[in-house]
């Protein structure tokens, strides 16, 4: 074994909309975790992994964004990200770039200094601000936290994301691999075909619809005789008929619109032709009902609530 081989976990955490996901996916180089313009697209705890062979190997644990929960699914999300940071090895901190330390972020303070980890803050999204402002945002973060490090980046364009690799290398501890060398994520396919399909609607409905969707795939079978076909029958819950109405649109024109470009992500994922079918159901309140959101995959009894 390589004695100089290092390996941990990295807990991603930051207000919703920071750029997490993107991040994310962005230093694996493949696209695990859906990403959107809207807050809370993130709603599990996703699993990701970085392999060199020569360094060593990083678990990435993209979070929900951390927020004030307004329902039990806000909850679930914000314990979430909560319980990663005492799962962690180091934590990645993503702010957007800016001399404003909200009620967010000094919560999120609070967090770190109880866990005792290393703390890298990235500060994502530069493209957006001149390069004589950073410094200055960089300069006010550093005096409300003792960062073990402070790098500032874009996730979206790739600029300094070797840097954060490298950086995270140098706080991880010795250690062997947690993952086969070609591992890339723990999320199963179908949950990954899923969250596509709940992306595609984020994309394409308006502000008030997405909080109040989640996505279940009722079948995924390649069909008999045809090795490169698979039919997948997938469910968008919503909460109320009128959204329903929103979600199929006229004639079923929104609904085919989620459906084609789902299916486009989806047929890339699986290397394979890919026959979708989507239905839409009302599920009333389902993000206050623990039975409906164990159902739609999201298992409240895993994740430890913090006081």
């Amino acid at each position: 074994m390589n004695e100089k081989f290092k390996s941990g976990f990295v807990s991603i955490i930051g207000r919703p909309n920071v750029g997490k996901s993107t991040l994310m996916n962005h230093l694996i180089d493949q696209k695990i975790a859906i990403t959107s313009n809207k807050p809370q697209t993130t709603r599990n705890r996703i699993q990701t992994v970085y392999t060199d062979k020569e360094r060593g190997q990083i678990v990435f644990l993209d979070t929900p964004g951390l927020h004030q929960a307004k329902n039990k699914l806000g909850e679930y999300m914000v314990n979430a990200a909560l319980t990663t940071l005492k799962d962690a090895d180091v934590i990645l901190w993503l702010v957007e770039p800016g001399n404003y330390i909200g009620a967010s972020e000094r919560e999120i303070i609070k967090q770190l200094e109880r866990v005792k980890l290393p703390v890298l803050l990235v500060i994502n999204k530069i493209d957006k601000v001149e390069k004589p402002k950073i410094l200055e945002y960089i300069d006010t973060y550093r005096k409300v936290y003792p960062f073990d490090e402070i790098i500032p980046a874009s996730a979206l364009k790739g600029h300094n994301l070797t840097d954060i690799i490298d950086t995270i290398y140098k706080y991880l501890p010795y250690g062997p691999m947690f993952f086969e060398e070609d591992t890339v994520t723990d999320q199963p396919v179908r949950q990954i075909t899923a969250e596509i399909i709940r992306e595609k609607s984020l994309h394409a409905l308006s502000e008030e619809v997405p909080h109040g969707i989640a996505v279940t795939i009722e079948k995924m079978k390649k069909r008999k005789g045809k090795k490169k076909l698979m039919d997948i029958e997938a469910t968008i819950i919503c909460e109320k008929e009128s959204h329903k109405g929103i979600i199929i649109g006229k004639g079923g024109a929104m609904l085919k619109k989620i459906g084609s470009n789902a299916r486009y992500e989806i047929e890339r994922l699986l290397e394979s032709k890919v026959n979708l079918k989507l239905w839409v159901k009302v599920k009333k309140d389902w993000r206050d009902s623990d039975f409906l959101m164990k159902n739609f995959g999201y298992h409240t009894d895993e994740i430890a609530v913090k006081k």
